[in-house]
């Protein structure tokens, strides 16, 4: 017994952020996981919990596997915290536990080699697609680096290739070109080119959409880095034009990886994006790594970093200050992603500085139609934003959000702390099916304090899917002068959850929900 006690000690002291941030794909794990979150230490002295645990059919498995005809309850919850200590995480909480760093290339050539002039003024970007096409030839030896020196690099889009590193150094600057005429405009990024399969149209307009300025397309082992080098994108134009209603096409991002791997961004700073500042879509492993992003707060709809139906994703220590949302989780629209069904999976997000001016720090969807899960956020630090974290969806969206966690908030001047809005957001076409409910489910907040808080939150499901097991544990908000009485802290409808220790009180739906806390399962 003895033996058996420690045995408990070690694997909550050992493997406690484990428990938060990573869970394990075997039952033993999953059950280690729903035991964290729905109990305390002081659960194996309540004699009705024993006696409740006695009978859920997880306990009784685990006991048949283990041998025991007669178990006491406790000794079964001992048993099962004992051998989940056993059992290797695999799940969000060891994406960013790699260690990546960016390969050393054997090869490198500076962009000077190839005719670039660092002046602000003249246009590289024939300079830029002519090092690239040549640096492909190096693909089969080790990969090459394409090296960007001290200078204003004016240029349009250019494409990278796999086994590439494009390293900017220290007062280094990639400048997107903008003109204001329609022939120049229509050259500053290329060219327009088709919607994402999993949208459907562009992001702003129906049809097509302009080439970002940096792409990679179905590369490998590829590497956007430097020493605090800045890539700008100029937005302004792109900005007054969304709100004029003169784009003849959907925006362009910053920096798009499609149907990519192994991809690597890390030590840059990006500023003014017309859209998203990084997107990386269809992706798999994704390391985001010490990067500061910024826009106007008056940008229209821009947004930091958006992992998009993909998987594997690690974004850690940057600071993120966007128009719009600062981090934003996605996997497509409606029917499109539906079809499409490449969910956002496995993301872990850590030390992070986020501010979103008109939007959230943190949201997942409106566009999540391909489903979005296991995803672990720990450790960010959220300011001046309207909503610190968001859960957005709409009838006709499918898909789910679900086995979400969300610890080590500190939230300062944010209007809604917690959001989430079953009714948000538009549909691409007419061709989305009304019957298409999303699933949310299985949500965990944590370990958060906030300040100048004005609504604690809000969850609003829909009578035909409402938000379930959504919990709640160990939240300090500490209201504003302005803000509603503490009974109208918290708003809900058509959403059920449990709480412990949250302040203010939340409302009724959230103290309800006793079932076991298990695992979703997409409806």
């Amino acid at each position: 017994s003895i033996t058996l006690l420690l045995s408990l000690f070690f694997c909550f002291f050992s493997q406690y952020q484990v428990a938060l941030g990573a869970k394990s794909s075997s039952l033993f794990g999953q059950l280690f996981f729903q035991f964290r979150f729905q109990t305390a230490f002081c659960f194996v002295t309540n004699k009705d919990a024993i006696e409740a645990y006695k009978s859920n059919p997880s306990i009784v498995l685990v006991s048949r596997f283990l041998g025991l005809r007669h178990f006491d309850g406790s000794v079964a919850l001992v048993l099962l915290l004992a051998l989940s200590c056993l059992i290797q995480s695999h799940g969000a909480g060891n994406v960013c536990d790699l260690g990546r760093r960016p390969n050393t290339r054997p090869h490198s050539v500076s962009i000077l080699e190839f005719g670039a002039v660092g002046d602000g003024k003249t246009l590289n970007t024939i300079a830029f697609q002519n090092a690239v096409f040549y640096l492909k030839s190096f693909a089969d030896k080790g990969g090459a680096q394409l090296y960007v020196p001290p200078g204003r690099w004016l240029t349009g889009s250019f494409n990278l290739t796999s086994h590439l590193t494009l390293f900017l150094e220290k007062d280094a600057v990639i400048l997107a070109s903008q003109s204001k005429t329609r022939v120049c405009l229509a050259s500053l990024f290329h060219r327009v080119v088709d919607p994402l399969p999993s949208y459907g149209r562009g992001i702003d307009l129906p049809g097509r959409r302009y080439m970002s300025l940096i792409n990679g397309y179905m590369l490998h082992d590829v590497v956007v880095t430097g020493d605090n080098g800045t890539i700008d994108g100029q937005g302004l134009l792109w900005w007054d034009r969304f709100n004029s209603h003169s784009l003849k096409h959907s925006r362009p991002h910053l920096v798009e990886f499609v149907s990519s791997e192994n991809v690597i961004v890390s030590n840059l700073t990006f500023l003014n994006a017309p859209a998203y500042t990084i997107h990386s879509v269809y992706c798999s492993h994704v390391y985001i790594n010490k990067v500061t992003a910024t826009t106007s707060p008056e940008s229209p709809y821009t947004i930091g970093i958006v992992p998009d139906s993909s998987d594997n994703v690690c974004i850690q220590d940057s600071s993120i200050n966007m128009g719009y949302d600062a981090i934003s989780l996605k996997s497509g629209w409606d029917e499109y992603g539906i079809s499409y069904a490449r969910p956002t999976a496995n993301v872990q997000i850590q030390n992070v500085y986020l501010q979103a001016a008109s939007g959230s720090s943190i949201s997942f969807g409106s566009e999540m139609s391909g489903g979005i899960s296991d995803v672990m956020v720990r450790d960010a630090h959220i300011r001046n934003s309207v909503s610190g974290v968001a859960f957005r969806t709409t009838k006709g969206r499918g898909g789910y959000m679900k086995e979400i966690d969300v610890s080590n908030i500190n939230m300062v001047n944010v209007g809604t702390a917690f959001l989430a809005n079953g009714s948000f957001g538009t549909h691409p076409d007419s061709g989305f099916d009304a019957n298409a409910y999303p699933l949310v489910s299985h949500i965990m907040l944590h370990d958060i304090v906030g300040e100048n808080i004005s609504i604690a939150g809000e969850f609003f499901g829909t009578k035909e899917s409402p938000f379930t097991s959504v919990l709640l544990s160990n939240i300090s908000l500490s209201m504003s002068s302005d803000s509603p009485d503490d009974d109208d802290s918290w708003r809900c409808s058509y959403v059920e959850g449990s709480s412990e220790s949250v302040v203010p009180e939340p409302c009724f739906e959230l103290k309800s929900f006793e079932s076991s806390y298990g695992r979703a399962v997409a409806l």
